[in-house]
This record gives structure tokens, sequence and C-alpha cells, in this order.
């Protein structure tokens, strides 16, 4: 028995020792364990680079709108119908000519026309008149005396007067006297030559006459 005890304690130190050895070699292949984490964290890194690349496109659509603003204000009225007609959903019509085309534009023309004209014609019913400015009232200015003697009457209801102005220069203040002659109707031929007579402004009654005789004041001797 003796000797099975001392194999035993024999064995049992090098059972002992063996877990001892063990842990010397775990390092070695805890080396691999330490570089997994490196490789780990290689991938870890891409999606941050996928999170600052996600984040940059959520930055740049803002000036799309402003890009797609500016062409919807210089569209031509010919490429809005083409578009409206590119929308169409109903069945597509036959080919026409040219002078097809133009009498259904002439008849849709016609009838947005008569349409256009009955409305306007019922809006001017529902119109009560108007009143409307009355006419300002104007009474006639006062007619125009002038005074002179006659130097001619040779032609037919006409005389020719010669008139005197007499008026103070409105800068030297100087008596400016000046004449001029004025042709003068005279309906029954009265007035002769030299003759002082009172003429007074009427409405145009030839080219030259704006004056008719008002009354003789003094026969020429």
């Amino acid at each position: 028995m003796s000797e099975e005890e001392n194999k035993q304690e024999t064995e049992s130190p090098a059972e002992e020792t063996a877990p001892e050895e063990a842990p010397a070699e775990e390092p070695a292949a805890e080396e691999p364990a330490a570089e997994e984490p490196a490789a780990e964290e290689a991938p870890a890194e891409e999606p941050a680079s996928e999170d600052a690349a996600a984040e940059e496109p959520a930055d740049e659509p803002a000036p799309a709108p402003v890009a797609a603003a500016e062409p919807a204000e210089v569209v031509h009225p010919k490429q809005l119908r083409k578009r409206e007609r590119s929308r169409h959903e109903g069945e597509p019509q036959p080919p026409r000519t040219p002078e097809e085309r133009a009498a259904e534009r002439d008849q849709r023309r016609a009838k947005k026309a008569t349409a256009r004209r009955a409305r306007r014609i019922a809006e001017r019913g529902k119109r009560t008149p108007g009143t409307g400015t009355p006419p300002a009232e104007r009474p006639p200015g006062p007619q125009k005396v002038r005074q002179g003697t006659v130097v001619s009457d040779k032609a037919d209801k006409t005389i020719t007067v010669k008139i005197e102005i007499v008026r103070r220069h409105p800068v030297y203040e100087k008596v400016v006297r000046r004449t001029a002659t004025i042709q003068v109707h005279d309906e029954s031929n009265d007035a002769n030559a030299g003759d002082v007579v009172r003429v007074v402004e009427t409405r145009p009654l030839s080219r030259t006459k704006r004056w008719r005789l008002d009354e003789i004041l003094e026969r020429a001797r």
C-alpha cells in the first residue's frame, strides 16, 4: 500500500504541475483573441463613414427647390400645352390635316366667343345704370366791347374798324399806344368810312370776322 500511495503522491504533483503549465500556454492562445478586436474595430469605423455620407446628401438637396422653381417661371406657353397633351389619358385622336385643325380651332374660338358674349350681356343686365356726372354749368362770360373808327366799308356786310389800344408797360410803366384793325360784321351796311362805332365780340362768323356792329356812336362829317 505504501508503494501505491507513493505512486499516487508522485502522480498528484504531476497533475498539479500540469494545471500550472496550462496558464503559461494561455497567453499564446490569447494573442489572436487580442488581435480580433482590432479586426472588429475596423468595420466599426465604416458605419461612421456611411453616416457621414448619409448626412452629406441630406444637406445637398436644400438648393434643389430653388433650381426647380426657376424653370417653372420661364416655361413657354407652348411647352405647357405640350405637357397637358402628354398627360391626356383618353383615346388618341386620328391624324388630321392642318386645314381640319384650323377648322376645329375656329370652332372652339367661336364657341368661346359666344359664351363670353352671353356672360357679358348677363353682367350688364345685373348692373344698375348710373346717373353719371352732371354737366358743369358754364355761364357765358362777359363779351368784349371795343370802340373804333371805320376804315373801310367796301365789302358787303363787312367793315374794317381801327381800334386804339392804350396800356401801361409792365416794366417801364410808360403808357404805350398801339392800333389794330379788325373785321366787323355789319348786317345792314349802315356804317360808312370815318364813323365812330362800338363793336361787340361774337362767335366766329367767317375766317376773319369775330366781331359784330353794336352801335354807331358818331357819323363822319
